[in-house]
């Protein structure tokens, strides 16, 4: 049998979505890889261009935090080779516009343009020498954390796996899974082992992520073995107003109260309210911080 390629020069990306704050001057772009190197190379590339604030990587996720405009890449081979050209936020799509020379061409169309959640593109020829533009369009979407504590006894469960497993469960198109993070906890005497929260992040259609809390909601109290699971709902492009309490939970113990009046202080939404809702709310903050969210306090 004689082995072929689709299409040899096109690696597409699994999904790619955008996440917008309510008055439409900050996105962020998600892009889910299927070749770590090449995207790898896309960051390098894409985090000199003026509209990108900032990028990391989370696994398979490559995230650029950007300010929408419209720009001139002045594309140099080998030092800038590829780029976001514009970013157009309207109240119901993003339209990102991708150039790059000879591969990063390549990447900058077709790569991305066959990517999930992508609902339109344009696309120019690419590969060679010549430079390549593509510009897809997405829907524009909510970002949307829950955080979960206190779903464990002394002989049975871990929390951080059985919300990864129903975050994966209610996954859909409405309300996309994005990242897990464990958070550690001031090691308070009614803890069960380790003291650690976790928060889970969904990317979300307006008015869409409904079905999916019922959902979560209902797997959560099917397969929690605690009667004191807490379970809370941040809705909003960045939960930095949280910060000072789950910075104040990873340093002492904190009483029931406090959770209650941060959550109301900052438009949490309560979904279960048992004793876990300390370690619940205190996780919002610190969602898609994987590696920082599990390190201790500083004494």
């Amino acid at each position: 049998m004689q082995l072929e390629l689709d299409d040899p020069y096109v690696v597409v990306y699994k999904q790619i979505h955008a996440v917008v704050d309510d008055e439409g001057s900050r996105v962020e772009l998600m892009e889910r890889s299927r070749c770590y190197g090449g995207s790898a190379w896309a960051r390098y590339h894409y985090s000199k261009g003026p509209l990108v604030k900032s990028s990391r990587n989370l696994g398979e996720w490559f995230r650029y935090m950007i300010t929408p405009g419209k720009v001139d890449l002045d594309l140099v081979s080998s030092k800038r080779s590829a780029g976001i050209e514009s970013v157009i936020v309207n109240s119901k799509e993003v339209e990102v516009t991708y150039a790059g020379l000879g591969g990063g061409g390549v990447g900058a169309t077709l790569s991305r343009a066959k990517a999930e959640d992508v609902l339109r593109y344009d696309v120019t020829e690419c590969g060679g020498g010549r430079v390549a533009r593509g510009t897809i369009v997405m829907p524009r979407r909510e970002r949307l954390i829950i955080g979960v504590d206190d779903t464990d006894s002394k002989t049975e469960g871990a929390t951080w796996s059985l919300i990864h497993n129903i975050s994966r469960k209610v996954d859909r198109p409405m309300a996309r899974y994005i990242s897990h993070s464990l958070v550690q906890l001031f090691p308070v005497p009614t803890k069960t082992q380790n003291c650690v929260s976790t928060a889970v992040e969904f990317a979300c259609l307006p008015g869409q992520a409904e079905a999916m809390l019922s959902d979560f909601k209902a797997l959560l109290r099917k397969y929690s073995v605690s009667e004191q699971t807490g379970m809370a709902v941040f809705r909003d492009f960045d939960p930095i107003s949280l910060l000072a309490f789950g910075q104040r939970c990873k340093r002492e113990r904190v009483q029931y109260e406090d959770a209650l009046e941060a959550a109301r202080e900052n438009g949490v939404q309560i979904m279960m309210d048992g004793q876990g809702l300390i370690g619940a709310v205190a996780a919002l903050p610190f969602s898609a911080q994987p590696d920082e969210s599990i390190v201790p306090a500083i004494p």
